[in-house]
């Protein structure tokens, strides 16, 4: 176990502090999900990050109880972060939407609230409704109106902090120049094949975080062809992590956290969610750091292809 207290902390724009790992919850199955959160506080973590489209929010609210019953952690100690999906981007489906998700997690509030993408989409009978072209369908709504309602619940009180997902440099000058609460964070894929280093520069000359989404290079993710690079089975990566006595994973992570980025690593795995914490008794050198960052070949794993014709599609710019 890491004791929570040595887990450095991210001072938000809004003064709150966020610890800078978290445990990622996306397709850890309901079953396995509830252990793994248990674990996750058990060693260490009090930063969880959900979503209402990660269906699993009832299973990650049970371990919170169980948790908070035991008397290992109170709810003040956690931060706890949900998404609203595209499906509730309409203004009057916002409040609804994080109300939903409170109750799954049998939560009164959240610590974040993030919209999980800048498109919106139609509502179907799957979290992701997709057309005979194979791509989705908009609704019509302008991520701008969806923020400005995301303003009104974190004035309520619903949510202690708002931020958003997958925005490029675009859409977020768009954001800051209508809207009036500057996000805190902008959660997106960040690893060394995406190193980001252009968005994470420019979000940060505007007071908002990274959050890095997938940082291990998704192993399990389901779009993977054969033949596509492991990141994890790099020799580069392992020759470092021999040299700290650390494995590649640790040395993603580490690398990750000395550039001051949140992180998110997902995993079911006791082992794996005690290891991914594990990182802050070792520094990389500067060269190692520049190294690392030389992986980066815009190796973007989450597309979203389904998205692409969307007239808010955030990957047509550069970041």
């Amino acid at each position: 176990m890491v004791n929570p207290n040595q887990v450095p902390k991210v001072k938000l724009n809004n003064g709150l502090e966020f610890p800078i790992i978290g445990l990622g919850t996306w397709k850890s199955k309901p079953g396995e999900v509830t252990q793994a959160v248990k674990d996750a506080i058990d060693a260490g973590y009090r930063h969880i990050d959900c979503a209402w489209a990660y269906e699993n929010e009832k299973e990650v609210g049970e371990a919170i109880k169980a948790k908070i019953d035991e008397k290992v952690v109170k709810r003040e100690d956690l931060f706890i972060v949900s998404k609203l999906w595209c499906t509730f981007h309409k203004p009057e489906a916002v409040e609804p939407a994080l109300k939903e998700s409170l109750t799954a997690l049998g939560l009164d509030y959240l610590d974040l609230y993030l919209i999980h993408t800048p498109f919106d989409f139609k509502p179907g009978k799957e979290v992701l409704a997709i057309g005979e072209d194979g791509q989705i369908i908009p609704e019509g709504v302008d991520y701008v109106d969806t923020w400005k309602a995301m303003e009104e619940v974190y004035k309520k009180g619903l949510t202690k902090s708002i931020g958003i997902s997958n925005f490029n440099k675009r859409q977020i000058e768009r954001l800051l120049e209508l809207t009036t609460v500057v996000p805190v964070t902008n959660q997106v894929e960040c690893h060394p094949y995406l190193n980001q280093k252009k968005l994470a520069e420019f979000c940060k000359s505007k007071g908002i975080t990274i959050t890095a989404y997938s940082p291990l290079g998704s192993p399990d993710n389901p779009w993977a062809k054969p033949g596509d690079p492991k990141l994890l089975d790099d020799p580069k990566l392992k020759a470092i992590g021999d040299k700290y006595k650390k494995s590649p994973a640790q040395v993603v992570l580490r690398w990750l956290t000395q550039r001051g980025l949140i992180t998110v690593p997902k995993s079911v795995n006791k082992k794996r969610i005690q290891e991914n914490i594990d990182v802050f008794d070792f520094q990389l050198s500067s060269v190692e750091m520049k190294y690392i960052e030389s992986f980066d070949c815009n190796g973007r794993i989450y597309a979203m292809e389904w998205s692409k014709t969307h007239p808010h599609h955030p990957f047509k710019d550069e970041y």
